[in-house]
């Protein structure tokens, strides 16, 4: 297996674990991947019980630096994504 995970390996370990065809296991990957993604876009948190949070925080603008030139440049205010792990995730990464 390789070193990421993709889309695909996770078709592919639904297939082979839930026994749906390669289309539904495709399919439900999609789907649950777009609900995930629209409930970030419009702020909602999202929360994977013994995996771990995704959250989108705000970023107040600030005054940033180009470190090449040293020149100030104005940072937008911004929304970025986060994840948290569960305390169970750690554990079982730790061990």
């Amino acid at each position: 297996m390789s070193s990421t995970l993709t889309r695909a390996d996770l078709t592919e370990a639904i297939y082979e674990e839930v026994g749906l065809s390669r289309n539904e296991s495709a399919e439900l990957v999609e789907s649950v991947l777009e609900e995930v993604a629209s409930c970030l876009v419009n702020g909602e948190n999202v929360k994977v019980s013994s995996f771990g949070s995704f959250l989108v925080r705000q970023k107040n603008g600030r005054m940033g630096r180009n470190p090449k030139t040293g020149e100030e440049v104005p940072i937008a205010p911004r929304r970025v994504l986060v994840f948290r792990p569960s305390q169970v995730m750690k554990d079982r990464i730790n061990s």
